[in-house]
This record gives C-alpha cells, structure tokens and sequence, in this order.
C-alpha cells in the first residue's frame, strides 16, 4: 500500500520534473541535475546516484550537453515567437524514474511516522524498531450508586449522582531490535477514589508492563506484569468493552495482573484445530508487590478456535466479521497465600474474608477454574463464562465454595432493519454470583445483574458512547432480607 509519505515524495519528484522537462533533451538534463541535488543533499547515496544515472542513460541515451544560449543585452526586446512556428514536442513523465527516487528517498529517511488503531506510530525504515503512543480517557456518569452493591446496608446507602474520570491512560508499545521481540507499558494516570479514601490510591502507577518473544506462532515466552490470560471478560480491555463496566462476576473471580513468566502459543492455524495455549507461574500477591513466601501461583487456559478462525480478545462485532468466528476455553488457577480476590490495586480480600494485611502466611488456599464461551458473526456477538472458585482458610479448615457466570450478547440492527443508524447496537447481559455471607461464611449471599444497554461507534472502540441500564438484586440468608435497585451509567471512551 502506498504510504502518504511515499504519496508526496512521488508528487514532489514528478511537480519538479514536469516544471522543467519542456523537451526530451532537456528532460534528461533536468533528471541528471535533480539527481546530482540529491546525492548532494545526502537523500541518496553514490551508488544509488550512479544506478539511476545508468537507467537514465539506458532510456534516454548518452547525455547531450545544451549549448549555452548567448546573452541578449539588456536594452534589445526579445522578438515574439511567430505563430507558424513548429511547437516544442511533448514530453513524457517517465514514472518509473520518479517511483524509483520516491522510493530511494522514502529507503533514506530514517523514521516514519504514522496513525492508526494502537494510535500515533514512530518506525525505522527497516521496521525492527516501532513505537506506539496512545492517550485514552474513559469519562463516565452514574446515577445512584458507582458501583456493584454487595451487602444489604450498601441498597440504603445515599443516592450518589456521580461524574468521574473512571480511567486515563497512557499506552506505550511496539518492538524492538527484531520485530518478534516485542513490549508494552500502561500507566494509570489518576484512578479515581472515594472520599474518605487516601490520596495515595489516585496517584499515577504503572499497572502493565511486559516483554515477549514472540518469534514462533506456536510457542513465545512473556515476563512482566500484566492481566493473566486466564478469563476473557477480564482480558478484554476496558476500552473494548460491550457495557460501561464488566459484570459483577469480575471483582469475585479474576486474578487480575499479576508478576511472572508465561508460555503462550497459538498452533494449527486456520484450521479446525486452531487452539491458543497459555501456561505460567506469578507471585500470587497481584500487581506491583514482591511475594511473602515461597509459593507461587499456576495459571493455564486453553482456548479452542474450533471453527478454524482465530477470535480476538475484544467484545462487540463493531469490525462486522464476515465469516463466523468462535472459540471454547477453560482455564484454572490455584495458588496459597493471603489474598483471596484480586483487582487492579492489587491483592485484597473477599467480604467476610480476613484481609491480607491481617491474615497470617499461607492462610488460604485459593483454587479455581473457568468455562468460557465466544461467538461472532456479522455484527452478532454473544460472550458467556461460567465460574468456580473455593477458598479454604487453613486456620480454620473452613472451605467455602463459590458460583458465577454471565452471558450476554448484542447486535447491530441495522443489518435487519436499514432504517436503524449503522454505528448502534443494542446489547443485554444476565449474570450471577453465589457467595458466602459475609456475617456468616457457612450461609450464602445470591446476587443478580440485568443490563440493557446502547452503543453508538464514533470510530469503532477509540470513540463511542455508551448507555446502559442495570437492575441489580441480593438476597441475603442470614437477614433473610431481599433487596434491589437500578441503575443507570452513561460513558464516553476516547483515544487518541
């Protein structure tokens, strides 16, 4: 494809020629003198100077010197050109020339400089070097509540009427030396906090930061901090998202980032055996924070592209894929320490569960496993995962079991009905989490997400605008008390 660069070289080159090639024998003057300016400049080097010069003479023939003209005194008119006069012949812009030094100065340039989707892109002209810088803002309104509601006391809590900037980021990646040897890094610039929470907690960090070898499809290595491959709804990006937020499975049973080393690969390609692979060992403690013991925690997750085309980690079907795309996986993760939930703070604790600042080393053992489902087809997209996930407190033998899942799915009408705009799409979520009581972890708490929601793509997932509306239920067996609320959220997510 022709770069834009490349485009205005090509116009410069042939706008420069074209002025002065009034005549065949001038034309080849004015190319030996347009080549002579850029060896000179330094834009291309002798030997590619002598290569055009020979294709020149190769076209044109030798080079044929124009005599010098003698000079007209000053105060003598230059008679008019009579009309019977036989006019210049016309000359041909030789293309293959101006592609040619389009091209040699486009080989010279040392950096190109570009945008696309991972945003504004620096690359050496042999491409082993590449960097991509990308702003991103996630600007949000919430009415009552911010968040999830989990206990019975959060349903009577004030109404909260609520703008935040939910997230801004920094996104710096691309490869170097090779192009196999890849890198990223995300910073979070200012997470928002409560009120009564420390100023601390809305301070810039580093939550990604990642190198991998990625030189063979079917097998690469990846060490830093990142959101483990383990769940789909949780490696979706933020800004990929089908809803303003991910459901209220999440913050109960993902591992988040976290720190280590993982293989990963993707074997038989395109064909009904095409499956990703992931294995690897991390801290256990989440993002930013050096282990406490000597265990670690094992993740791995298998993910089947059984209809021999590979399905990206990114919700909705905005892109309108043309052929169906599907994938299966399951994934599971067992690890012993303090945490017994994590997020993007990094280690925490389930309610009624003690915190890891409390808890003594290796307190509990947390074991669990995920089945996972995708699907898309020329702007259907379904998405569905299922949960399991025990913790055993090691003080108090206690083993308490835990449930969740969601599915949801969303299209674009317009492909049914024209006279719906392009860029909507309506989509819908149910999901569900069953987990101890946090009075009583020997009893259950049952909570219940339905979300309706609207898309509008301004430019795919860099700049849409989203609308959702939730109905959000609990039940509670040691209060023997029911209680729901709804809740409605309005999002703008942008990059640059």
């Amino acid at each position: 494809m022709t770069t834009p660069f490349l485009s205005r070289t090509k116009l410069l080159a042939g706008a420069v020629l074209t002025l002065f090639l009034a005549a065949p024998v001038l034309a080849h003057n004015v190319d030996r003198a347009l080549l002579e300016i850029l060896l000179d400049n330094g834009t291309i080097s002798a030997a590619q100077h002598k290569s055009l010069l020979q294709k020149l003479e190769e076209e044109h023939g030798p080079h044929t010197p124009i005599a010098s003209a003698p000079k007209t005194p000053a105060a003598t008119p230059i008679p008019p050109v009579p009309a019977s006069a036989p006019a210049m012949p016309e000359t041909v812009l030789d293309e293959s020339i101006v592609a040619e030094i389009a091209q040699q100065i486009e080989a010279a340039t040392p950096i190109k400089a570009s945008h696309g989707s991972k945003g504004f892109r620096l690359e050496t002209g042999d491409g082993n070097w590449q960097t991509n810088l990308q702003w991103r803002a996630q600007l949000r309104y919430t009415n009552p509540s911010s968040g999830d509601p989990r206990q019975i006391s959060a349903f009577n809590d004030e109404d909260q009427s609520t703008f935040e900037a939910r997230r801004l980021r920094m996104k710096i990646g691309g490869h170097g030396f090779q192009p196999w040897l890849k890198y990223y890094f995300e910073v979070d610039l200012q997470p928002s906090r409560d009120v009564d929470d420390s100023s601390s907690s809305s301070s810039a960090r580093v939550i990604d930061w990642r190198i991998d070898i990625a030189k063979w499809d079917w097998g690469g290595i990846r060490v830093g901090q990142w959101k483990v491959d383990y769940n789909r709804e949780r490696v979706d990006s933020s800004g990929r998202q089908q809803f303003v937020e991910r459901s209220i499975v999440n913050r109960v049973f993902t591992v988040d980032r976290q720190v280590g080393v993982q293989l990963r690969g993707h074997a038989f390609k395109n064909t009904p055996a095409d499956f990703r692979w992931y294995i690897g060992a991390f801290t256990g403690e989440g993002r930013g924070v050096r282990n406490t013991d000597d265990n670690l925690m094992y993740i791995g997750r298998l993910q089947w592209n059984f209809l021999g085309r590979d399905l990206g980690l990114r919700q909705t079907d905005v892109e309108y894929t043309e052929l169906p795309t599907a994938s299966f996986a399951i994934g599971a993760s067992t690890t012993k320490g303090s945490c017994t939930r994590w997020s993007s703070s990094g280690c925490g604790n389930l309610d009624g569960f003690t915190s890891p600042g409390a808890a003594i080393a290796d307190q509990f053992k947390v074991e669990q496993a995920v089945q996972e489902f995708a699907y898309k087809w020329r702007g259907l997209s379904i998405q569905q995962e299922l949960h399991r996930k025990e913790v055993t407190d090691r003080l108090t033998d206690i083993k308490s079991d835990l449930t969740g899942g969601y599915i949801q799915s969303g299209y674009f009408f317009h492909n049914l009905f024209p006279s719906i705009p392009k860029p909507l799409e309506f989509a819908i979520r149910y999901a569900f989490v069953d987990e101890p009581n946090a009075l009583d972890p020997r009893a259950e708490n049952e909570r219940q997400e339905l979300t309706l929601a609207a898309n509008w793509f301004f430019s795919g997932h860099n700049n849409k605008l989203t609308l959702d509306f939730s109905r959000l239920r609990l039940e509670d067996d040691v209060l023997n008390r029911r209680e729901s609320e709804n809740r409605a959220r309005l999002q703008w997510d942008v990059s640059f």
